[in-house]
C-alpha cells in the first residue's frame, strides 16, 4: 500500500486518485472515509467535538485502512501528529511525502473555507506554523519524499510513479522502442 502524507492542499488526493488510476488499485482519501463515518464535515466535527475527538477517530480509521490492502491512500495533513499513526503507516505503507513549501499552499488554500485549521485571522502565518511543526513528522514517516514546488498534478504524479519504480516497488514503465 503506498501512502501520501503532506501538508492540507499539498495535492495527496488529487494525486493519489491519479496513481490508484494509473496502476489499476484502489484509493482511499482517509478524510472522506472519516466525513462518511461521521455523518457530517470534518470542519463541523472539530467545532463540536474539538481536534482531539477528530485525531482519535482519524488513528481508528487509519488502523483500519492499513490492515488491508487498499492500493492507495491520502490521509490528512494531521495524521503524522501522533507518533501511533508515524509507526502504523511506517510500518504497514510505503510512504511519500508530497513537500511544498507553506507559500505554495497559501497560495493553492487561500479561498478554502472548509479546512479547520485555515480558518483563522491569518492564514498564511498559521501554514507557515503547521509546516514548522509537521515537517520533521513528514520527513520522520517517509520512505520518499518528493519536492513537488508548483508542478501539474501530472508532473506530481509522474514524480512520485518514478520513484517507486526506481525502488522496485512497481513495475518499470514500458521504454518505447527507439525509432530512427
Amino acid at each position: 500500500m503506498l501512502a501520501l502524507v503532506g501538508m492540507p492542499g499539498s495535492g495527496k488526493s488529487t494525486v493519489g486518485r491519479q496513481i490508484a488510476r494509473r496502476i489499476g488499485c484502489a484509493f482511499v482519501d482517509a478524510d472522506h472515509l472519516i466525513e462518511q463515518r461521521l455523518g457530517c464535515t470534518i470542519k463541523e466535527y472539530f467545532e463540536r467535538q474539538g481536534e482531539a475527538a477528530f485525531r482519535d477517530v482519524e488513528s481508528q480509521t487509519l488502523a483500519e485502512i492499513t490492515q488491508q490492502a487498499v492500493g492507495v491512500l491520502a490521509t490528512g495533513g494531521g495524521a503524522v501528529l501522533r507518533l501511533a499513526n508515524r509507526a502504523l503507516l511506517r510500518e504497514r505503507t510505503t510512504v511519500c511525502y508530497l513537500r511544498v513549501s507553506p507559500e505554495e499552499i497559501f497560495r493553492r488554500l487561500r479561498h478554502d473555507r472548509q479546512r479547520p485549521l485555515l480558518q483563522v485571522d491569518d492564514p498564511e502565518a498559521k501554514l507557515k506554523e503547521l509546516f514548522a511543526q509537521r515537517d520533521p513528522l513528514y520527513q520522520e514517516t517517509a520512505h520518499y519524499v518528493i519536492e513537488t514546488h508548483r508542478p501539474r498534478i501530472q508532473t506530481m504524479v509522474t514524480m512520485v510513479m518514478s520513484q517507486l519504480e526506481l525502488a522496485g516497488l512497481l513495475p518499470l514503465a514500458e521504454t518505447p522502442p527507439h525509432v530512427s
